[in-house]
């Protein structure tokens, strides 16, 4: 996702966090997970650090809350799934912070980290289960692999300096026992691996097996929900998905269209967010222009073989897009017309149908969307013009949502993505906070 600061209309100042909000109380005794926030508004930008109510769901914002996100305009986050570190990209700054998360919630800045290109847009963690396990829920560790995508490669021949366009990348980071980062995996002489241009989001799958990448080719601004058409790939018109396989030392490997030969995937107008289903099966990527979501199966080489009866349709703008930990439910925000679409998913096909209440309003505009970690039953929104986030109750039988208590709940200033831990004795979930 594109976060420009530059024209950007205020359209509510930031809300004092933690005065008058008039939920339930989340002490520690009944928190199910601990909820992350960031926001961009600020210099440095910030991160609101909140407790989740393990009956209703509501949050309740934390002493010392917001804190620094370390750098200017974060744009995603993520979690480990042994719930002790929280990592954020700051756009504007290329660098990806590491913090420490305390068994309270609080945030310690603990490593920056610099990207090898320059404005980091998306980031995703990879968690494969231990040996002989059958399932990735039970991968409690600090991850194996960061990916995180950076819209310009460096130094990249292809980059048009007097447009300001040029391909991506892609880079692979270890992550070691501590949750600290490696040195990312080399492609040879370099530091990351060539994506296309304008990338908005990034996925690996729960297996740990594959990566997938997508990439507008043509530069969407979700703070004025337009396109700018001097900017797009010269080579290539519409959306694409980018795939790598990922050896056992960590090494990726593009996959080819096996029709065409092309190191990428045709995918829609403007692909926006993507993400796949716990059994590393399905692939969702939402089409931002064409509201709609497109539905894949994953082969064995890793290639998106789209669902016959595809793409599905969706409200205004969808930008973010989460599958529930049981594999049975799609939720994609629509950033226009502020609301989440619901899906229930054939788990034969992969095929999403419209779900039990369809679609739930929000505030102005959704971007990052997560299911959270400890009981799969709470859905968590970021709104980017709300100032906001939204909490909403996941029906486990049917899949539909109801708002939380109080739900939307005040943010630091133009949030942009949501990420969270499990708390306390609650098996994590190992969802993906995949940020667009």
């Amino acid at each position: 996702m594109k976060f420009r600061k530059s024209g950007q209309v205020l359209l509510a100042a930031a809300v004092s966090l933690g005065v008058g909000l008039g939920i339930t109380s989340c002490g520690q005794s009944n928190t199910v997970d601990f909820l992350y926030v960031t926001a961009n508004k600020n210099n440095p930008g910030q991160i609101a650090v909140y407790y989740v109510d393990q009956l209703s769901g509501a949050i309740s914002q934390i002493k010392d809350s917001p804190y620094s996100s370390g750098g200017r305009n974060p744009v995603a986050a993520v979690t480990s799934p042994n719930g002790k570190n929280l990592y954020v990209i700051n756009k504007d700054d290329n660098t990806i912070i590491q913090f420490g998360i305390g068994t309270d919630a609080k945030l310690y800045q603990a490593h920056t980290y610099n990207t090898p290109g320059s404005e980091p847009v998306a980031l995703a963690l990879a968690c494969t289960a231990p040996s002989g396990s059958t399932t990735s829920t039970t991968c409690t560790n600090a991850g194996t692999y960061l990916y995180v995508v950076d819209y310009f490669q460096p130094h990249s021949p292809a980059y048009n300096e007097t447009n300001n366009i040029g391909p991506g990348a892609l880079a692979a980071y270890p992550i070691n026992s501590d949750g600290s980062l490696g040195t990312p995996v080399a492609n040879g002489s370099l530091s990351y691996f060539p994506v296309q241009y304008f990338p908005s989001g990034v996925n690996v799958t729960a297996n740990g097996s594959f990566v997938y990448v997508v990439n507008t080719n043509t530069e969407i601004s979700l703070t004025g929900g337009t396109t700018d058409t001097s900017k797009v790939n010269p080579s290539i018109k519409g959306g694409t998905i980018s795939a790598f396989a990922v050896g056992s030392d960590g090494s990726l490997t593009a996959v080819a269209d096996p029709d065409t030969g092309n190191d990428y995937f045709t995918a829609g107008t403007a692909p926006m967010g993507v993400a796949s289903d716990p059994t590393s099966r399905f692939l969702y990527v939402t089409d931002y222009l064409q509201n709609q979501v497109l539905a894949y199966g994953i082969l064995s080489t890793g290639v998106p073989q789209a669902v016959n009866s595809g793409p599905f349709s969706t409200g205004t703008a969808p930008a973010g897009v989460v599958v529930d930990p049981r594999g049975k439910y799609l939720y994609v925000t629509n950033y226009r017309s502020a609301s989440i679409s619901e899906y229930t998913i054939d788990q034969g096909t992969g095929a999403p149908s419209a779900g039990a209440s369809s679609t739930i309003g929000v505030d102005p505009y959704p971007t990052c969307i997560i299911v959270d970690p400890a009981l799969g039953r709470y859905v968590f929104t970021s709104n980017f013009l709300g100032n906001s986030a939204s909490s909403n109750r996941l029906d486990p039988n049917t899949g539909a949502l109801s708002t939380s208590q109080n739900s939307p709940y005040p943010t630091a200033g133009q949030p942009t993505c949501v990420a969270a831990v499990s708390h306390g004795n609650h098996a994590s979930q190992n969802v993906s906070a995949t940020a667009q």
